[in-house]
C-alpha cells in the first residue's frame, strides 16, 4: 500500500513539473531590440508650422542620437537677395527645445544633414526607429533614456511628448507625456496619436 502511495505521489509530480502538462509556463516578452516612434502628421496651412524633431537623451539629458528634424529647422529658407540662415535663427521659436538641448548652434552643416528630412508635403503617418545606437553608429550603453517629439504647431505653440524607458526593457508601449506652451485649436492636430513602442 505505501509502494503505491510513493507511485502516485512521484507521478503526480511528474506531471506538473512537465512542459505542457498541468502547470504551464507563461510566455516572457522578448528583450527589445529597437525603440519605434509613430505620429499622425497633418500638414498645416500658413508659415510658422509644420517643424518637428525627434531625439533620444541620456539621464544627463545630453542627446545621444537625432533621429529626424525638418529641414526648414536646419537650413531655413533662402529667397533671392537673402543670406542663408538656418531656419532656427530666423524664427527662434522653431523647435526650440531640440534646438538649444542638440546644440543646433555648435553643430556643422555636415552633421545637421545627417539628421534633417524635407518636411512632409502630404498629410501621413511617420514612423522613426531607434535601434540603440548613437550618433556615430555605435551600440549606446545599457540603461535608462528618454524619447522626445516636439513640433511647432504654430509660432509660439509648442508641444513636447516625452517617455522614459530602459534599453533592457521588455517589448512593450512606453508611457508618453505632454507639456504644451501656447494651446493653438487651429493647429492641435498636426501631430497626434503620437506613440513610442519597444520592439
Amino acid at each position: 500500500m505505501k509502494q503505491k502511495k510513493y507511485f502516485i505521489a512521484i507521478l503526480a509530480a511528474m506531471l506538473l513539473t512537465a512542459p505542457g502538462m498541468i502547470q504551464s509556463k507563461k510566455k516572457q516578452a522578448p528583450k527589445a531590440k529597437a525603440l519605434e516612434v509613430s505620429f499622425d502628421y497633418q500638414r498645416q496651412a500658413g508659415h510658422g508650422s509644420n517643424q518637428y524633431a525627434v531625439w533620444i537623451e541620456n539621464e544627463k539629458g545630453e542627446v545621444v542620437k537625432t533621429l529626424f528634424v525638418t529641414s526648414f529647422t536646419t537650413k531655413g529658407r533662402t529667397r533671392p537677395g537673402e543670406e542663408p540662415m538656418r531656419g532656427y535663427v530666423k524664427r527662434p521659436s522653431c523647435v526650440p527645445t531640440w534646438v538649444t538641448t542638440a546644440k543646433a548652434a555648435a553643430q556643422t552643416d555636415q552633421q545637421l544633414d545627417a539628421v534633417t528630412g524635407a518636411t512632409p508635403q502630404t498629410s501621413g503617418k511617420q514612423t522613426f526607429t531607434w535601434d540603440f545606437t548613437n550618433q556615430k553608429g555605435k551600440a549606446v550603453a545599457q540603461g535608462t533614456y528618454r524619447v522626445f517629439v516636439e513640433a511647432t504647431l504654430y509660432q509660439t505653440s509648442d508641444i513636447i511628448y516625452s517617455g522614459t524607458f530602459s534599453t533592457k526593457d521588455k517589448a512593450g508601449d512606453v508611457t508618453l507625456n505632454s507639456t504644451i506652451t501656447e494651446p493653438d485649436e487651429n493647429h492641435k492636430d498636426m501631430l497626434t496619436n503620437v506613440k513610442a513602442v519597444l520592439k
